[in-house]
């Protein structure tokens, strides 16, 4: 039987795990856009440290797992044109939306925001939108 909904599940609680460790802890939103933004604007010098940990786990976690585990099949195209473009896209979007799919979609619904709920059907939906037109009609992933 695949298991692979059983490690989506796991993932998902780790993910809820960390937003409510991270909001209890430092009283903000586990928001990984908005820790990166910080960063790059300098606004966040007094817990700069705090949110380098933040992404190097972030980064380095997955890395150290797939060692571990042996599995790292992402089925992420191999274009790396593609990933690029597809990165930047991204980037521009949660800068659009004011925050990413952690901030948005795990701590936003979380507490009933408005706002991160009609950020999240807005992402989702256009991410649905995004593998119809790409990868069913025209075929590029």
């Amino acid at each position: 039987m695949p298991q692979d909904w059983l490690l989506g599940l796991l993932g998902g609680a780790l993910i809820g795990l960390a937003a409510a460790a991270y909001l209890l802890i430092n009283g903000r939103v586990m928001g990984a856009s908005g820790i990166i933004g910080s960063l790059v604007d300098r606004t966040a010098r007094e817990n700069a440290r705090e949110r380098i940990a933040f992404l190097a786990g972030l980064v380095l976690f997955p890395g150290v797992a797939a060692l571990v585990t042996g599995t790292a099949n992402t089925h992420v195209t191999g274009n790396l044109a593609l990933v690029a473009v597809a990165g930047l896209l991204v980037g521009v979007g949660t800068r659009v939306a004011n925050g990413c799919t952690s901030g948005h979609g795990v701590c936003g619904i979380s507490r009933l925001s408005l706002r991160g709920i009609v950020a999240t059907v807005f992402y989702i939906g256009a991410g649905g939108l995004t593998v119809v037109l790409f990868r069913h009609l025209l075929g590029w992933i």
